[in-house]
């Protein structure tokens, strides 16, 4: 099979287009031909090394945590999917090695969700970890109908989704952006407000009595959420583990196929937009990472492994 790898720790120049053993399918597993796969900032820090005090690599590593295909071939325990059924899968792994940015990849079966109809495989790639992320934030903050909830960076990737479930379970909210991004914002009915220097006194203004609960999604605002936040409010963050000294919670999120399916299916039903920017081909994950890394995306990255089977847009 066709995949993207590097041998060792660094950056894009690293990466190479390989042939590589297509993967064997163990008992609990389902292998996924891949149509799509997207990218997420976590891929490029994992290949400069962020991560190894946490986990271990063994390389050459094909990165890649987001994945939507069909299925190929099942374990022998494995009665819940067959082949030719569509999926989507968070597809992280306890080692680093063998990810989603190659023509196949096997994922235990209890991270898979079947993709409903009218859900494109764009998208149900673009999902995943971006909405698995945003919902344990939501649930770890136990968001709740009449909350006040400021998420900062709630434009991005995780960030526009856990607006909208927010927004959806009840809630105002409150979200920094940059003020190209303040429109999307509005759209899903979340009060956008600029972020950098000042970024207190603006959220004093729309949030005089301060805010319920806050979701960091992009580290460095320690000191604006605790000056936002009431006095029993709940703080997490998806980046700053600093939160816990005050009495915050910093979030990982497994994968979970029970819960992705709940996401696809509020995307198939209308009440879940997943923005995409763009597309690349596998074959220029180098330029997917060099602009996930710049910041200048307005939406998820989708890699485009194959068209055969894919439902497109």
């Amino acid at each position: 099979m066709r995949a993207i790898t590097y041998d060792r720790y660094g950056n894009d120049d690293e990466l190479r287009m390989v042939d590589r053993p297509d993967p064997k399918v163990g008992p609990s597993e389902v292998r996924i031909r891949v149509t799509r796969a997207s990218v997420n900032p976590v891929d490029w820090k994992v290949m400069s090394g962020g991560l190894d005090p946490l986990m271990d690599s063994h390389f050459p590593v094909v990165p890649g945590w987001d994945v939507a295909g069909v299925v190929d071939e099942v374990g022998p325990d494995v009665p819940e999917f067959a082949p030719g059924d569509r999926v989507a899968a968070y597809a992280r792994k306890q080692v680093v090695s063998a990810g989603t940015f190659a023509e196949y990849v096997t994922v235990r079966v209890d991270d898979v969700a079947a993709v409903p109809d009218g859900v494109t495989d764009d998208v149900a790639a673009a999902l995943p970890l971006a909405g698995l992320t945003a919902l344990r934030v939501l649930e770890t903050l136990a968001v709740t109908k009449g909350d006040t909830l400021l998420v900062h960076a709630a434009s991005g990737g995780v960030g526009h989704l856990a607006s909208q479930l927010a927004v959806a379970a009840g809630a105002t909210v409150i979200g920094t952006a940059s003020p190209a991004n303040h429109d999307k914002l509005a759209a899903v009915g979340a009060t956008p407000v600029a972020h950098g220097d000042g970024l207190a006194d603006r959220l004093a203004e729309v949030a005089p009595d301060g805010v319920d609960a806050v979701a960091d999604l992009v580290g460095g605002v320690l000191d604006v959420s605790l000056e936002v936040l009431r006095e029993g409010g709940r703080l997490a963050s998806v980046a700053d583990p600093a939160v816990e000294e005050h009495g915050g919670r910093w979030v990982w999120v497994r994968p979970d196929g029970e819960r992705l399916a709940r996401l696809l299916a509020e995307v198939a039903e209308g009440r879940l937009r997943v923005d995409i920017d763009r597309a690349f081909p596998l074959e220029q994950v180098p330029e997917a990472f060099a602009l996930s890394r710049e910041g200048g995306a307005r939406g998820k990255l989708v890699i485009t492994v194959s068209d055969e089977g894919a439902v497109l847009a």
